[in-house]
């Protein structure tokens, strides 16, 4: 009960900081926007091939993996603002508080999920009108896919940032890590497009799962066996990513 109680008030706090500068979440937002509006069109043709003949199917092809980008993405680069607050020193003032060194990381990775789910919806909204159609239970569970994308990007981008502390460094890191997920993944373009070799290797990429998830969910597919693939990777390296994230935490702040 304790991890919960403090995993609440760690959330809480960074939930309030986050609201006083709410431009942050407009800003993670912007870039994905401008994709849904001026990319998406231009993929129409490619993706006739994947049986989009309108605009409304482009969209349906596209959106859901725009989603899983800004999940995977915007957990990935959480660990600036970590960086920001050793620098202050707020993490080090942890260490004379009983608060549970693994709720200082899952405090702030469900704050992180939170701001996720407020910038899909923008972009879901927006969809709506380029005649982009989902079901509410669908689209529930495509919100667990994302949420579980996000919680362990970002707890894996705590844990790279309590070990590194230099934000030049972190962020040749992540670059390097965010650009191979992505491709193989099929985020932006499908991954059905590419030669088989790559296929092969996508196949290995949890988030590749993930996006065929989404997919088959916005197009009305619930019991397609990538949406239960989904879950059953990302739980697995959710808990194996939050396990060694919390290890660095415990010895960071001792």
């Amino acid at each position: 009960m304790k991890i919960l109680r403090d995993t609440w008030l760690i959330f809480q706090r960074n939930l309030q900081l986050m609201l006083r500068s709410p431009m942050w979440v407009v800003l993670g937002v912007a870039q994905p926007v401008v994709y849904l509006l001026l990319f998406a069109p231009l993929l129409k043709p490619a993706l006739a091939t994947m049986g989009a003949h309108s605009q409304a199917e482009a969209y349906r092809i596209y959106v859901p993996g725009m989603l899983v980008a800004l999940a995977l993405a915007g957990g990935l680069y959480a660990g600036f603002d970590l960086l920001q607050e050793l620098a202050a020193g707020i993490v080090e003032r942890a260490r004379v508080t009983p608060v549970s060194r693994l709720a200082l990381l899952l405090g702030r990775a469900f704050r992180d999920v939170v701001v996720l789910v407020v910038q899909a919806a923008i972009i879901i909204v927006l969809s709506l009108l380029f005649g982009l159609t989902v079901g509410i239970p669908n689209l529930l569970i495509g919100y667990a896919i994302l949420a579980l994308i996000n919680l362990t990007s970002a707890s894996f981008s705590y844990g790279i940032a309590m070990k590194i502390k230099k934000p030049a460094v972190l962020g040749q890191l992540i670059n390097n890590v965010a650009q191979p997920l992505m491709l193989l993944s099929g985020t932006l373009l499908p991954i059905a497009l590419a030669p088989l070799w790559l296929r092969d290797t996508a196949n290995g990429n949890p988030f590749n799962w993930a996006v065929t998830g989404m997919r088959e969910l916005f197009t009305g597919n619930p019991d397609h066996s990538a949406v239960w693939k989904s879950f059953a990777m990302l739980g697995a390296l959710a808990v194996i990513v939050i396990a060694w994230s919390g290890r660095k935490f415990a010895k960071s702040v001792r």
